[in-house]
């Protein structure tokens, strides 16, 4: 089965939608090609954060101050319940383009990779809050994943990828997708578009029916 993930890195359902979907084909035993695609939450934002996770929260859903922080240690908790110990509130909130290309660029040379690195880059952003738009802490990343140094920064240190990064959310505003995270299942028989996050349980039901043929080939839309 193929799999694409619709994720950035900003977003903290996009590591949840992901981890539990992963751990529900691993309980399954379900062999998978995984394959990035990427929406990018916050383009206007810069290589150094300008505002706190919390007051761009705020901002974003029209919220008070204290209604984001309640709304974030919501989004902690649930995370928490799935053994991700996120720290959402001091996420440096920073543009995570050059992340993306770095994955769009790995998922094109080296896919056997790319789910790794994915996974490295969320846990640098929302677990141990660095600053995944500094191109030295990417760089590291994409090293301890089995990337070449110079490849890794010859891709960040120049525009490699930005049209690739473009067309991806082109293509997902298309299908009528506009927001993250969003997984598309592909088989055989058709493709199962879910724009959400379910439960690990919820995600097996969906993946064996898929499997089964019992779920028609369409979307959640």
């Amino acid at each position: 089965m193929n799999i694409i993930y619709l994720i950035d890195f900003n977003c903290p359902y996009s590591y949840i939608g992901l981890k539990r979907l992963k751990k529900a084909t691993e309980n399954l035993d379900i062999d998978v090609e995984w394959e990035i695609k990427a929406f990018e939450l916050e383009p206007l934002a810069g290589k150094r954060p300008t505002k706190s996770t919390t007051e761009r929260y705020a901002e974003k859903y029209g919220l008070s101050i204290e209604d984001a922080s309640s709304k974030i240690a919501e989004i902690e908790q649930i995370a928490l319940d799935d053994g991700l110990k996120i720290n959402y509130k001091d996420m440096l909130l920073t543009r995570s383009n050059d992340a993306l290309r770095l994955c769009k660029f790995s998922q094109n040379t080296h896919p056997e990779i790319t789910l790794k690195l994915v996974e490295e880059i969320f846990y640098s952003n929302l677990i141990k809050n660095e600053n995944i738009a500094d191109i030295k802490i990417l760089s590291k990343i994409a090293i301890s994943c089995g990337l070449e140094e110079n490849e890794a920064n010859k891709i960040l240190e120049n525009n490699y990828y930005n049209i690739e990064i473009y067309l991806d959310k082109e293509e997902a505003l298309s299908y009528g997708i506009t927001a993250t995270p969003c997984f598309i299942l592909n088989n055989e028989e058709g493709r199962l578009i879910i724009p959400e996050v379910f439960s690990t349980e919820e995600f097996e039901i969906t993946l064996k029916d898929f499997s089964s043929g019992e779920i028609e080939s369409k979307t959640f839309i």
